[in-house]
């Protein structure tokens, strides 16, 4: 069975709970648009396009609250609701696309009936996930290009079914590789502090069959320099004008250590992900998480509770380090231009 992390079901939102994951496998459903942004902002659902989707969903759970019975009353809940979505985490520009699109989609239907409203909002949610599926597989398709034969791909935090609304980006083009036997082994970065590596891409290649090696952070530089990494792949969360990239904190390092082990360094995104307002990666919002992320790891203490925590959720790749961004329209390469 396909990796549903976001899916619509019996009139509500359902996402598979990831800060359980590996250990149980738990669908929490929502009703009401501020619990889906609790979940967004508390990571049981987390990767851009899946926070895009899930909110997406969560402007439709906004309509169905609302008691509106006209189309300016509706209106007026709804902002109220993608205002409060869009709070949740600054970075992944999915998020901001999604709410926008689903602005668009209620303004167009100006003057016409909440229920009216409500039905076409359900159907532009359901697209976007559709689209987003859609987009995965052909970074797959396009990606695996690039993959030689037997390769030994090194990968940081998780772009795969679960970043997404399936499939997924990163691990798409690695999933595509692996359907035609051109990957040897995946190197898995645990991917400190909120393990998204070990708990869930090991979780995913286990759960796909794709042959796999889990990896401290900081053996990334070992594997390269003893010659065993072929390529590194990636996902993003916003891409800049430019080509530099925002991606779960450490890809920067894994990028440096990449060109100085002249290891081919890709980024796979769908072309939502690409914000052309902003020129250089200088301009990204980098989200800074609770400190207790990295004093515990899990429930365990691991850090005096008096330690002072610099805690970023994220870091930038400069577009220099990245090889090529692989994307549902085809595979770009520095210069970046993305029009």
């Amino acid at each position: 069975m396909p990796i549903e992390p976001v899916r619509w079901a019996h009139d509500r939102l359902e996402l598979l709970d990831q800060t359980l994951l590996p250990l149980r496998e738990v669908v929490r459903h929502y009703a009401r648009w501020e619990d889906v942004a609790d979940g967004i902002r508390t990571l049981v659902v987390r990767g851009a396009p899946a926070i895009g989707v899930a909110a997406a969903y969560g402007v439709v759970l906004a309509a169905r609250e609302s008691h509106a019975k006209t189309y300016d009353a509706l209106a007026a809940d709804l902002e109220t609701a993608i205002k409060g979505l869009a709070a949740t985490r600054p970075t992944a520009v999915n998020l901001f696309w999604a709410l926008e699109r689903m602005r668009r989609t209620a303004l167009g239907l100006a003057g016409q009936s909440p229920e009216a409203v409500r039905v076409r909002l359900l159907a532009e949610a359901e697209t976007i996930r559709a689209e987003d599926i859609a987009a995965n597989r052909a970074m797959g398709a396009h990606g695996v290009a690039l993959v030689p034969d037997g390769a030994r791909i090194l990968t940081h935090c998780n772009a795969g079914a679960l970043a997404t609304a399936g499939y997924g980006t990163a691990l798409g083009v690695i999933r595509a590789a692996h359907e035609r036997g051109k990957v040897a082994l995946v190197w898995v970065d645990e991917t400190r502090p909120v393990m998204q590596g070990s708990r869930l891409t090991a979780w995913e290649m286990v759960y796909e069959g794709i042959p796999h090696r889990l990896i401290p952070d900081v053996a990334a530089g070992s594997v390269m320099a003893q010659g065993e990494v072929d390529m590194v792949v990636t996902g993003a969360d916003r891409i800049a004008a430019n080509g530099d990239t925002a991606n779960k904190i450490g890809t920067y390092a894994v990028a440096v250590l990449a060109q100085h082990h002249r290891v081919p360094f890709y980024v796979a995104a769908p072309f939502s992900t690409i914000d052309a307002s902003l020129a250089s990666g200088r301009e990204i919002p980098i989200e800074e998480r609770d400190a207790s992320e990295v004093r515990r790891t899990g429930a365990h203490q691991t850090a005096p509770e008096d330690s002072p925590v610099y805690n970023p959720a994220f870091d930038v790749t400069p577009a220099a380090l990245i090889t090529a961004i692989i994307t549902e329209h085809g595979i770009f390469r520095p210069p970046y231009r993305f029009v």
